[in-house]
Order: structure tokens, then sequence, then C-alpha cells
């Protein structure tokens, strides 16, 4: 049976009532994402609100915004951000991005979007949602966003490798500018699966690099450790 919960050095996050488990790609994002100047965060799709949590940790000052559809992830993330040490900075709010009226923009908005559009469905109607992105296309995702950033603010998200040129399109449609992109290998080999981007509106040269997980099955590299060490316990 799989463990219910994932525990951080510094809070836990339980995960048993929601489709989508703890997995890397939050943990990449919310390690990466530069917070460094937010005040006020979004996190659209949170899900058990890891990106939440772990945008917290880096930046205590911030107030976070957290906004997903699904019932049963909404009361696991408030549960876990009640359990946490940023209870006070965090709101999580049950209602459909696209849908919801915001009273706000935000210096930082991050997300880890739905990803599978072209794959077969599982039949798990929960799964499903929070995997597929016909309920949020990115298309969506970004034109909504775009809205909703300051001026200055940065928009980061991680997403499959394959679709990244897409994505950047969809963004500069709406005048937002790649200006970080780092390509994920899973090992030294191997070509990359994932990509973390960073958009802003100054249009400027595009910073580029790489980051390779593991060298071998359970030897992280050290440039993944380094990232990921405030979070994970054994790092």
């Amino acid at each position: 049976m799989p463990n219910p919960y994932f525990q951080f050095k510094r809070f836990t996050v339980w995960h048993d009532k929601c489709a989508m488990k703890v997995g890397t790609d939050g943990v990449l994002l919310g390690a990466w994402a530069d917070v460094s100047h937010a005040r006020k965060i979004l996190d659209i799709g949170a899900g058990t609100g890891l990106l939440s949590l772990m945008m917290a940790q880096r930046n205590e000052s911030a107030n976070i915004t957290a906004i997903e559809m699904d019932k049963n992830a909404v009361l696991q993330a408030q549960e876990n951000v009640a359990r946490s040490p940023w209870k006070d900075k965090i709101n999580v709010i049950h209602a459909d991005f696209k849908k919801y009226v915001f009273h706000e923009t935000f210096d930082l908005i991050v997300s880890n979007p739905p990803y599978f559009s072209d794959s077969l469905k599982s039949g798990n109607n929960q799964r499903d949602m929070a995997r597929h992105t016909e309920e949020l296309t990115y298309e969506d995702l970004i034109c909504k966003s775009a809205l909703l950033l300051n001026p200055d603010g940065l928009f980061s998200v991680v997403i499959p490798a394959d679709v990244m040129e897409r994505v950047v399109s969809i963004a500069e449609n709406n005048h937002l500018y790649s200006i970080h992109r780092t390509m994920i290998h899973t090992t030294p080999n191997a070509i990359p699966k994932r990509a973390l981007l960073a958009f802003s509106y100054q249009d400027k040269v595009c910073e580029t690099d790489e980051l390779t997980i593991e060298l071998s099955r359970h030897t992280y590299t050290e440039e993944y450790i380094e990232l990921t060490k405030d979070y994970y316990l054994k790092m």
C-alpha cells in the first residue's frame, strides 16, 4: 500500500485523498522558481498544496493564493496547510481557475498543469481531470495568467519537454517571453523529459541550462541534490 504522506524537512504532505501524488515535477518547480521578489504568489491547480508550501518555505514574507477545482484535493491541501508552519500565509480556494474572478494581481504565478492531452483516459475521473488538459488547456492557463501577472512579475511552469515550443508560442502571443529554461534529464544520456520555464513581460535573452536528476538508480547528481536539499529528508 502506498505511503499516504510524503515527509519533507519542514512540512508533511498528505496525498491519500488526491488523484495526483507528490512527484518530482512539483518538487523541481517548487525549488527552481524564482521567489526572491514575490510578495503575492498564485499557485494554479494546487493539488496537495505542495507548491504553495515550498513557496512559503522559500519566501516567508509572501502571501500565497492556491486555487484548485477538485473538492478532495482542496480538502487535502487545506489540511496540509493547516498542519504547516505557514497556515496564516496560504489561502486555498475551491474554484475553477478559468471562471474564478480574482481581485488582485500577482508577482509570481506557478503551475504544475495537467499534461496528458493526447493519452488514453484511465477511467478514474478524478485522476483523469488532474492529468488531462481538457479541463485546463495551455491556452486557458497562459491567457488568464497573463492578465493576473504584475508588470514585473514571473510566470513559472513545469511541462513535458515535447510541448515546450508550443507553450512558448502561446506565451508570446500573450506578450510573455521565456527568460529562463531548464531542460530536465532523468539520467545523463536520456533525452529531456521535462522543461522548467519562467516567463516575463520583458523580452530579453533567455537563459538556458540543463539539469540531470540521477547518475544511476537512486544515485543523485550534485546539481539535483543542491536544488532540493532544503526539502528532501535524505538530501
